[in-house]
């Protein structure tokens, strides 16, 4: 195999406005693998609040790259086996076994789905996301979309504004990425009104000294996603929440994404496979884990204004699998 890379720089279709900042555009790391002509393409952004430092990971591709490009083209999960030996951050090394998926798939003239037996039974729906503002512009958003389902973003709890969205006729999930107190989730578990959100997703900052409080048993379904990096933590996690956002750069990549939708499901969980914001070729990824999910959060392309990617869709919502080799993924 030969690898390589380049950061690229996805603008955003306008200000990106979370509890942790404002955001015009992400960088990307686009990781290549090439055998015969054929190319396999993988993606991770730089994540501020996650510390993510994509020139950190430029330097370690510089030292693994012999002994990436020394791998013979095995089965994608003997690939992963060797990853680990690594010991490389969970954004990289879900790049690179995206890459594989992608590439091993192409050799064997496979999509994901055929090379993991996965049926298409039905396929969730994508929220698109609305970025923190003021409750009447949110509002105003969410009724001139043509998107079907909304994950509204807020950095601040205030239960007027709450009851204003719990009013709407519209599929609304609540995203505070940790900006709520525990007064506050207490108050909404004990809200039978907050059963009509979706989902109420990371309300407080990570840690089991805030989730402690979170009863999955109530009215709200809490929803982890800071708190829920990968497989090792579901099962303390499963008295608090009852749905966990996926996304494959926290948890390495789609590898340890199959055995955590394993896991997660044996406990019960509602899944949701999500993203960050990035072009369609982590897009892409995610999308072929949506059959086995019951949410899916994969507008991160389509706030991309400079798109580099073609793969998999999402059209107002409706998710679109490629049908092509291994991820479907090709360079625009």
């Amino acid at each position: 195999m030969n690898l390589s890379w380049q950061i690229v720089r996805l603008e955003l279709k306008e200000t990106f406005s979370i509890s942790y900042g404002n955001y015009t555009f992400r960088e990307a790391l686009i990781v290549s693998l090439k055998n015969h002509n054929t190319i396999g393409y993988g993606e991770c952004t730089a994540i501020d609040y996650y510390q993510i430092n994509l020139q950190d990971f430029v330097q370690k591709l510089e030292v693994i790259k012999e002994q990436i490009e020394f791998q013979k083209i095995n089965h994608p999960i003997e690939f992963y086996t060797f990853l680990l030996t690594l010991d490389l951050p969970s954004f990289l090394r879900s790049a690179l076994d995206c890459a594989y998926w992608d590439l091993f798939g192409k050799l064997e003239n496979k999509s994901f789905l055929e090379l993991n037996a996965i049926e298409i039974n039905q396929l969730p729906e994508s929220s698109i996301t609305i970025s923190v503002d003021s409750i009447e512009n949110q509002i105003q958003k969410i009724k001139k979309s043509s998107w079907n389902k909304f994950k509204v973003k807020c950095n601040h709890f205030n239960k007027s504004e709450i009851k204003s969205l719990l009013e709407l006729s519209y599929d609304i999930a609540l995203d505070s990425n940790g900006s709520f107190d525990k007064e506050n989730c207490i108050w909404l578990q004990n809200e039978i009104a907050s059963e009509k959100f979706s989902y109420l997703e990371q309300p407080m900052k990570k840690g089991q000294e805030n989730y402690e409080i979170l009863n999955a048993n109530l009215h709200s379904n809490w929803m982890a996603d800071e708190d829920c990096q990968d497989i090792t933590s579901l099962e303390q996690l499963k008295p608090h929440f009852k749905s966990i956002n996926i996304k494959l750069v926290k948890c390495g990549g789609l590898t340890p994404a199959l055995d955590m939708i394993q896991k997660a499901r044996s406990l019960k969980y509602q899944i949701m496979i999500g993203c960050m914001t990035e072009s369609s070729v982590g897009i892409s990824a995610g999308s072929v884990l949506a059959p086995l999910c019951d949410f899916a959060d994969l507008d991160g392309a389509n706030l991309v204004a400079n798109d580099i990617a073609k793969g998999s869709q999402i059209v107002n919502g409706t998710i679109q699998i490629s049908e092509k080799p291994g991820l479907g993924i090709s360079i625009i």
